[in-house]
């Protein structure tokens, strides 16, 4: 039981991790690249 427990909180965690950086990607913000993409040659997949 506790590891089902421990599971769905890492499950939560993640999705939210996730809901953050599809949000952020909506905006147009890219963090995983500082979100300047202009002067990471599109080496981050900004572009």
């Amino acid at each position: 039981m506790g590891t089902v427990i421990v599971v769905l909180i890492l499950a939560l965690v993640v999705g939210a991790i996730v809901r953050s950086m599809v949000k952020a990607h909506k905006r147009g913000e890219h963090p995983a690249c500082g979100g300047d993409c202009g002067h990471c040659g599109g080496s981050c997949g900004c572009h």
